[in-house]
């Protein structure tokens, strides 16, 4: 293995070995605390310009394969993990971890102490950083990360998004056959709108009898809207995806204007934090975010506690309960996890019902926007 360097911005400074991808490159370091699922995490777009730092000290061990991608690229920067494991071994896998960041350009970093970065992220909130197979010397480093952008200050959807409109009509994962379901009668069609959706997310709207639209950031309202006054579609899907929201001003006054014409809408993660936005409640930063499949949340509607995977840094504020009602919960922190919109027919959730990785207690989130529409 070739050695690599790391420089974080509180001025902590590394020497690891490296795997995968060579090179230079900087971003954002957050931890994920998932247990098992790390092909999933890391084809995840909502990575775009982060560090996954694995709490999970052993990574590699089950190697990689197409059916587990959630999507066609790697879009994060790299992954930093305790222990990397060169030899995998289960019969689904195709090839090493190594490989597959190599394939798409993305750094692996091992031989590293991930709980003192893990703490560093928890006790100091998000942090740049930069990490090199080529410049070993921290001042080059740290002037290098100084005048590179943050990450709050790049729009990532217009390289995460679709660019170009499609059907997608797979259902979720058969584990009896091990494979997807294929054969599933739709009832009703929708749009769902590409911020760097998860492939799993599309398989789950499909699962629950939707014919689902794909259509790229860059949408216009107005044609949505048109559509679903001719009855062509029944409503609309707002994805998942990387970066600050407050960054994609378009893509907000175009839902804003699917909002005022009272269009059915169910949002994830950034869905959820743009449809905040839009209504005039703007999105704040967590100080290092909720990344992991083993976060509980309460649905205040049944009284149940759902454990919930969850993938994100920014949240939308208490205030919105002035137009909103919350119908969810995070119960490590108490931020909001789920609302259901007063006058609006629309509802929308912080955390992943689709997991993969992570539990599957929140599922039926799918079957009721299926059943509003």
């Amino acid at each position: 293995m070739q050695k690599v360097w790391l420089y974080i911005e509180n001025g902590l400074f590394f020497e690891a070995n490296s795997f995968g991808s060579k090179g230079t490159k900087t971003g954002e370091i957050v931890f994920n605390t998932s247990m098992s699922g790390y092909q999933e995490i890391i084809s995840d777009p909502s990575y775009a310009g982060q560090f996954i730092v694995f709490t999970m000290p052993e990574i590699g061990n089950v190697g990689c394969n197409k059916n587990d991608l959630e999507s066609d690229c790697i879009y994060a920067s790299g992954v930093i993990v305790r222990n990397y494991q060169k030899r995998y071994s289960n019969f689904r896998a195709e090839e090493s971890l190594d490989n597959f960041l190599i394939k798409h350009n993305a750094m692996g970093i091992c031989n590293i102490d991930t709980r003192i970065l893990t703490k560093t992220i928890r006790d100091n909130g998000s942090l740049m950083m930069i990490a090199s197979t080529e410049i070993s010397d921290k001042k080059e480093l740290k002037q290098m990360l100084e005048h590179s952008p943050r990450i709050e200050e790049i729009n990532y959807i217009k390289e995460v998004s679709t660019k170009k409109t499609y059907i997608h009509d797979k259902g979720a994962w058969n584990h009896k056959t091990m494979s997807y379901n294929e054969k599933i009668k739709k009832e009703k069609k929708i749009i769902a709108i590409d911020f760097g959706i998860k492939k799993n997310i599309l398989n789950e709207l499909s699962e629950v009898g939707l014919e689902v639209e794909v259509v790229p950031h860059d949408f216009s309202a107005e044609n949505i809207i048109q559509r679903y006054k001719n009855n062509e579609i029944k409503g609309v899907f707002l994805s998942n995806g990387p970066g600050d929201p407050l960054v994609l001003k378009n893509e907000v006054a175009e839902i804003k204007k699917l909002i005022e014409a009272k269009v059915p809408m169910f949002a994830i993660c950034l869905g959820h934090q743009l449809l905040s936005i839009a209504q005039g409640y703007p999105t704040y930063k967590l100080k290092f975010g909720q990344h992991g499949g083993n976060h509980p949340v309460i649905n205040l509607e049944s009284k149940i506690v759902e454990i919930t995977a969850q993938n994100h840094n920014y949240n939308v504020p208490n205030e919105i309960c002035e137009i909103a009602k919350i119908t969810h919960v995070n119960l490590f922190d108490q931020t909001i996890e789920g609302l259901k919109y007063k006058n609006y027919p629309i509802f929308s959730v912080q955390h992943h019902p689709e997991a993969s990785p992570g539990p599957h207690d929140s599922k039926y989130i799918f079957k009721q926007f299926a059943n509003m529409l």
